[in-house]
């Protein structure tokens, strides 16, 4: 019996740009979660006892800063040196090159890098373990190079490392592409993939395994990331198990409001949803984004005080310890239909008519960009205090911006009206 852990997508000292223009971001934690994850590796690979480690493409996350990343590096597979586990690693498109891997500084002696020429096998014998593997030559490659990868010699147990989009997966370019026939024509036991940031089970039959990356990044890594550890017994695959390493844990909640008939009900539900986030996300930091939703009968008082109403749900957060609201969606809508509203032949509906058929497009705002400032001065203080009103040349921050506009003066009008 033997095993082995199965990693991909460190993305070590991924730079995450941007962070601190987010309000109260735990700036540090987060731009460190790469390297605390990948200790987390190194630590479960030494109290597993591991036979050997696999890194399937995308360790680094680009060109080096400077060579403390590749210090970094070295050091943990020094760490698993000492401990006498080998290290078996494919290069993938993030990657800065095979070649700044190998001649900026030597990889200890249990590091194995493999080529990027073409595909190649290397053999460990006292675990009857034919590894085979290919390193990206560039940073996009478009051809199919498992179709290269040698078929499996039946007296050892054969893995395939390849880095690949497989026959495509939403968010990724779609490099290397294969089929799972490709892939099962190899007569391999365990297809090792990188690539893909979300944890997937291809297949069984063979064992074709996505582990996702160790560490989101962003908002659009959420959940539990980590490696797989994977049990051979009777050259069998026996135990596949996914571990968590990730130490900061990206959640996107959406929170229904429709059932919510006053703002002590929408209060009651938010908190909710943030202390369960926060049980998810197991006491690790929390970086959590919230989007508002429904038909809420609080809806007027959401859009007229949003400034408010963020800065409460913040503070209910920190509250909590070791959680940070990252964003705040505001995208609820009124509970009565507004063509119900406008059918009534009145002043108020004339109005609301015109709001709503008011037409700012991209194009026109685009001509505004150059006195947004002027202009920022004139909005009321709700249409800006969220980052989607950054206008630049986005047309679809325009859009939000002209309909966020619309609701609100759809919402003073109405006000107005049930006043008089």
């Amino acid at each position: 019996m033997f095993r082995f852990l199965h990693a991909a997508d460190i993305h070590l000292d991924s730079p995450l740009r941007g962070l601190e223009s987010y309000e109260d971001a735990p700036v540090e934690e987060i731009r460190n979660a790469t390297r605390r994850a990948f200790d987390n590796l190194i630590d479960l690979a030494i109290e597993e006892s591991v036979d050997f480690v696999l890194i399937v493409g995308d360790l680094f996350d680009g060109d080096w800063k400077d060579f403390n990343t590749g210090l970094f590096f070295v050091n943990r597979m020094g760490r698993l040196n000492k401990a006498r586990i080998p290290v078996y690693i494919v290069t993938g498109n993030h990657d800065a090159a095979a070649s700044q891997i190998t001649t900026s500084m030597a990889l200890p002696d249990n590091v194995t890098l493999f080529s990027a020429k073409k595909p190649s096998s290397t053999c460990i014998e006292t675990l009857g373990v034919l590894i085979h593997g290919q390193s990206y030559p560039t940073r996009v490659v478009m051809e199919n190079i498992a179709s290269q990868y040698p078929q499996n010699d039946p007296n050892y147990f054969n893995i395939g490392l390849l880095h690949t989009a497989l026959n495509g997966r939403e968010g990724h370019e779609p490099y290397a592409p294969c089929s799972l026939d490709d892939l099962r024509s190899k007569g391999y036991d365990y297809w090792a993939l990188g690539h893909i940031h979300t944890r997937e089970k291809v297949s069984q039959d063979p064992w074709i395994v996505f582990p996702g990356n160790i560490q989101g990044r962003h908002i659009r890594e959420t959940g539990s990331k980590g490696a797989t550890i994977v049990t051979v017994e009777d050259g069998l695959v026996r135990k596949v198990t996914h571990r968590e390493l990730d130490v900061v844990r990206w959640i996107l909640c959406r929170i229904n409001l429709s059932s919510c008939e006053t703002t002590e009900a929408v209060h009651e539900q938010i908190r909710s949803a943030i202390e369960d986030a926060a049980l998810e996300a197991d006491g690790k930091t929390l970086a959590l984004r919230l989007s508002l939703e429904g038909h809420c009968s609080v809806h007027a008082q959401i859009v007229e005080h949003r400034t408010q109403w963020a800065e409460e749900i913040r503070g209910w957060a920190a509250s909590l310890g070791n959680t940070w609201i990252e964003k705040i969606k505001f995208r609820t809508q009124r509970k009565a239909r507004l063509e119900d509203m406008l059918g009534t032949d009145t002043p108020l509906s004339g109005l609301l008519q015109s709001i709503q058929n008011l037409q700012l497009d991209a194009e026109t705002l685009l001509e505004l960009v150059p006195e947004f400032t002027a202009l920022k001065n004139k909005l009321p203080p709700e249409l800006l205090s969220n980052e989607d009103y950054i206008l630049g040349n986005d047309p679809e921050k325009l859009e939000i911006i002209r309909l966020e506009a619309q609701d609100l003066l759809i919402e003073k009008l109405l006000q107005h009206g049930e006043s008089e």
